[in-house]
């Protein structure tokens, strides 16, 4: 699941600038980006790009917002040690939560994708993705009115665009094969569901 192919196509660097330079890429030149980066059977620069954007996501929301992290149901303080509970915290998201959940999604985009696509390319390809998609959610923590929605917009248009390109399907398709993982990745994992409700209930109010 994690094969990491030594020359992939589209000459995709590996290392810190390799994730940068994705980073820049999906985001500003999508079409092009999953065109030219996602190569059949290297799935390990997409899982690593997928890793650090998650962990990026948890650590600018420690950074901003400890107190709806830590000491949650989910996050309890370990040992009155917001320090320990820290470093755990980042570890199980690099080592469990993002590689699992990643894969997960990536299962679930596979199913919908064979119900709605003929001439499919790869799982690879598939987790390689959903795994770009992610990008904009690295700036999701930032506790500005809309900033986690636009982000999770961004991210699940991201994934219909990857969607289409790699696997060689029309728009309304993609839209469809996209519609469960992005709302299980951005509209649950991200939080994308909640700060929509906050945000509309803001705006009402």
């Amino acid at each position: 699941m994690t094969t990491w192919v030594e020359t992939p196509e589209g000459g995709r660097r590996r290392g810190p600038r390799g994730i940068v330079r994705a980073l820049v890429e999906v985001l500003v030149r999508p079409r092009q980006f999953f065109a030219n980066g996602v190569a059949p059977g290297d799935q390990a620069p997409g899982l690593a790009f997928a890793v650090v954007v998650a962990v990026a996501h948890v650590v600018g929301l420690l950074a901003v917002q400890p107190a709806t992290v830590l000491g949650s149901a989910v996050v309890p303080v370990l040992g009155d040690s917001t320090a320990l509970t820290t470093v755990l915290l980042l570890l199980v998201t690099a080592v469990v939560v993002a590689p699992a959940g990643l894969h997960l999604a990536a299962a679930i985009q596979t199913v919908t994708l064979l119900l709605t696509v003929d001439d499919r390319a790869g799982v690879s390809e598939t987790v390689q993705v959903v795994g770009y998609a992610t990008a904009p959610c690295a700036l999701a923590w930032v506790p500005l009115p809309g900033m986690a929605v636009a982000c999770c917009l961004y991210g699940a248009g991201l994934l219909v665009v990857g969607l289409g390109v790699v696997h060689r399907t029309t728009l309304p398709r993609a839209v469809v094969a996209a519609a469960l993982p992005a709302a299980l990745v951005f509209g649950v994992a991200y939080r994308g569901l909640w700060a929509w409700g906050s945000l509309t209930a803001g705006v009402a109010g």
